[in-house]
C-alpha cells in the first residue's frame, strides 16, 4: 500500500470519526453545557454574595430603580449569552483540545480517564485518532455558536415583542392618567408667590427615606409602581395613591396639598384697591362657606396646616380689633380650601386658590403684569368699593361724607381699579371672555346708613350701580367677561361677634357661584329656594334687609370656629 493512499485513509478516518463524534456526543455536549451556563447566568446568586450582572443606579436624578424591562433584562441576556459562549470557548480550548487532545490522547493516555494504555497498539491508536478528537470538538464549537446565535435572534425577538407590549402599557397608563385629569379639569398650578407656575407632574417624596421623586408615573421605573432605592415600593397613579404621598412643586420645591393632582383647582384671585374691603370680604367669605356647611351640605376644609393657621389668625384679628390688617408683601400666597358637595363616593369637590393681593399691585398695567397667577384665574371677585368712587363721593351730603371718609374708602374707585387691570388680565391668560366676574360691592353696612344714595338693597345691585352713576362699570363686565353677577355685602356683618348667619351665607355666594361655573353647584340653604348656582337671579340680587351696624363685644351667633371649617 502506498504513503499516498494510507495518508488518504488516515484523513478519511479522521473526518468520519470527527464528525460521528461531533453529531453522536460533542454538539449535544457543548450545547447542553453552553445553556446550562446560560441558565446559572439567569438564575439567582448566592445569598451575601456580590451579582455582577446588577448596574451600578441610574446616573440619573431620580432616586428609584429601573424596571427591570427597562434594563436589568438586556444586561441579564447578554450575561447569559456572554456566560454560553465563553463555556463554548473553555470546551473547545481548556478541556478539548488542551487537556484532553495534548495532554491525554497524544501521549497515549486515555481521554477520559487519562490513564496510559498498557500496549504500543493502544498508545498508538490513541494518538491517531487525537486529529479526529480535535476535530470533533472545531466542530462541534462552530455548531454551537451557530445554534447559540438562532437562540439569541429568537430569544431577542421575543424580548422585543416584551418591550413593545410593556411599553404599550407605559403609554396607556399614562394615557388614562392625562383623560382622567382632562376629564376632571384637573390642571396643577403652583399657589406660592414668585413661582405660579404650571407643572405636569409633582414632586412626590419617599415616606420611607424623604427621597424626591421627579417622575413618579408609569415609565421606565415602573408602570404599577416605582422601587425607591431604600427599597420602599410607591404607587405611580393617584388610584392607587400616590396622593397620599408627600408633594412638592418642581420649580420652587415648596409644598402642595394632597389633593393636588387628585382634585380640579380653581383659581379666584381678589381684584380691588388699597382699603377696598378685600380681606375683610375674604374673612366673610371663610365664616360664609362655615355656614354654608352647616345648612346646605357643603363640605369645606383646609388644604393644609399653613391654610389652616392663616385663616386663624385672620380671625382673631378681626374679631380682636373689627378690622382685618392690610395686605403686606409682594406677590400673595393662595389660600387653598377643599370645597366639595355630595357624598363620600360621589363627592364632587375643587381646590380653591383664593388669591389676595396688595391694592397697589393692581394698580397699573406695569405692576399688575407681575401677578402671574392671574394667567391661571377661573374667575375673578371684584371688590368694589364704591364709597371711593368720585362719582359717588360727589353726590354725598356733609353728614354722608363723614361716614364714608371713616369707613376708610379705597384709594381708587371701582371703575379705575377695573380699568387697570382688565387689560393685562387678557394678555396674561387669554380667557377673559370665557371667565365669569362676580363683583362684590362692600362695605353695605356704611352704605345702608347714608341718605344720600338709595340702599343697595332695595333692588338688583347692578342696577343701584347705574343708578349712583356706575353704570360704565357694569356696562364693561358685561362685555368683557362671559358672565358677570353682582352682590352687595357687609363684611363685618358677616364676621367677629354678633356676625349675622344670614350676612354669612351671601357673602359666601359670590365664590360659590363662581364655583357654580366649573360644576360645582351647591343648593340652596335648608328652607330657601334655591342657591347660588341656580337658574335665574341669584339670591345676592334680592331685596335685602338694611343691615345695623354690629355692636362690638355681643354675643355671637352663627359664627363659625375658623380652625374647622
Amino acid at each position: 500500500m502506498s504513503p499516498e493512499l494510507g495518508l488518504r485513509i488516515v484523513l478519511y478516518a479522521t473526518g468520519v470519526i470527527g464528525v460521528v463524534v461531533c453529531l453522536g456526543y460533542g454538539l449535544w455536549r457543548f450545547l447542553a453545557l453552553a445553556l446550562q451556563a446560560a441558565g446559572t447566568a439567569f438564575g439567582p446568586r448566592t445569598p451575601g454574595t456580590p451579582d455582577p450582572r446588577i448596574t451600578a443606579p441610574h446616573p440619573g436624578a431620580e432616586p428609584a430603580k429601573l424596571a427591570y424591562w427597562a434594563l436589568q433584562m438586556w444586561v441579564d441576556t447578554a450575561g447569559a449569552g456572554l456566560a454560553a459562549v465563553e463555556m463554548v470557548w473553555y470546551l473547545l480550548t481548556r478541556h478539548w483540545l488542551d487537556e484532553m487532545v495534548r495532554g491525554r490522547l497524544l501521549r497515549g493516555r486515555s481521554g477520559y480517564t487519562g490513564e496510559e494504555a498498557e500496549h504500543w497498539i493502544g498508545r498508538l491508536v490513541l494518538r491517531l485518532i487525537a486529529p479526529a478528537m480535535a476535530l470533533a470538538a472545531v466542530l462541534s464549537a462552530l455548531l454551537t455558536w451557530l445554534l447559540l446565535v438562532g437562540i439569541t435572534v429568537a430569544f431577542a425577538a421575543q424580548l422585543v415583542l416584551v418591550t413593545a407590549v410593556v411599553l404599550a402599557g407605559v403609554l396607556a397608563g399614562r394615557g388614562v392618567d392625562r383623560l382622567w385629569k382632562l376629564v376632571r379639569g384637573i390642571r396643577m398650578k403652583c399657589p406660592y408667590p414668585g413661582c405660579y407656575r404650571p407643572f405636569p407632574l409633582a414632586v412626590y417624596l419617599c415616606p420611607g427615606c424623604g427621597a424626591a421623586h421627579r417622575e413618579l408615573r408609569a415609565g421606565r421605573y415602573g408602570i404599577v409602581r416605582h422601587v425607591c432605592h431604600c427599597g420602599r415600593a410607591l404607587p405611580t397613579t393617584a388610584l392607587a395613591g400616590r396622593s397620599g404621598l408627600t408633594a412638592r412643586c418642581p420649580h420652587c420645591d415648596q409644598g402642595l396639598p394632597k389633593a393636588v393632582g387628585t382634585t380640579r383647582v380653581v383659581h379666584l384671585p381678589l381684584v380691588g384697591g388699597t382699603s377696598a374691603g378685600k380681606t375683610m370680604l375674604l374673612a366673610a367669605v371663610l365664616d360664609g362657606l362655615g355656614a354654608w356647611s352647616r345648612t346646605a351640605g357643603l363640605t369645606v376644609e383646609y388644604a393644609s396646616p399653613a391654610d389652616r393657621n392663616e385663616a386663624t389668625t385672620l380671625g382673631r384679628q378681626v374679631d380682636t380689633t373689627g378690622w382685618a390688617l392690610k395686605t403686606q408683601g409682594g406677590q400673595p400666597r393662595a389660600l387653598m380650601l377643599l370645597v366639595g358637595k355630595g357624598r363620600r363616593w360621589l363627592r364632587r369637590q375643587r381646590l380653591l386658590y383664593v388669591y389676595d393681593p396688595m391694592g397697589e399691585s393692581l394698580r397699573d398695567a406695569d405692576t399688575t403684569r407681575r401677578q402671574q397667577y392671574l394667567a391661571h384665574a377661573d374667575g375673578v371677585l371684584l371688590v368694589a368699593d364704591v364709597l371711593a368712587s368720585p362719582v359717588v363721593r360727589r353726590s354725598l351730603r356733609a353728614g354722608d361724607g363723614e361716614l364714608a371718609v371713616a369707613a376708610r374708602p379705597a384709594d381708587q374707585g371701582p371703575v379705575e381699579t377695573y380699568a387697570g387691570f382688565t387689560g393685562e388680565l387678557q394678555g396674561l391668560g387669554g380667557r377673559r371672555r370665557r371667565l365669569g366676574v362676580a363683583a362684590v360691592v362692600t362695605k353695605r353696612d356704611v352704605l345702608d346708613r347714608l341718605d344720600s344714595l338709595p340702599r343697595p338693597g332695595d333692588g338688583p345691585v347692578d342696577a343701584w350701580l347705574e343708578h349712583i352713576g356706575l353704570g360704565e362699570l357694569v356696562r364693561s363686565l358685561g362685555h368683557d367677561f362671559a358672565a358677570a353677577r353682582f352682590w352687595a355685602v357687609s363684611a363685618r356683618a358677616a364676621t367677629g361677634a354678633g356676625a349675622l348667619e344670614s350676612e354669612q351665607l351671601r357673602a359666601a355666594e359670590p365664590v360659590l357661584w363662581l364655583l357654580g361655573r366649573t360644576g360645582l353647584r351647591v343648593g340652596g340653604p335648608a328652607g330657601s329656594p334655591g342657591g347660588p348656582a341656580g337658574s335665574g337671579r341669584p339670591p345676592g340680587l334680592k331685596q335685602i334687609a338694611r343691615l345695623p351696624r354690629p355692636r362690638r363685644g355681643s354675643a355671637s351667633r352663627g359664627t363659625p370656629d375658623r380652625s374647622s371649617l
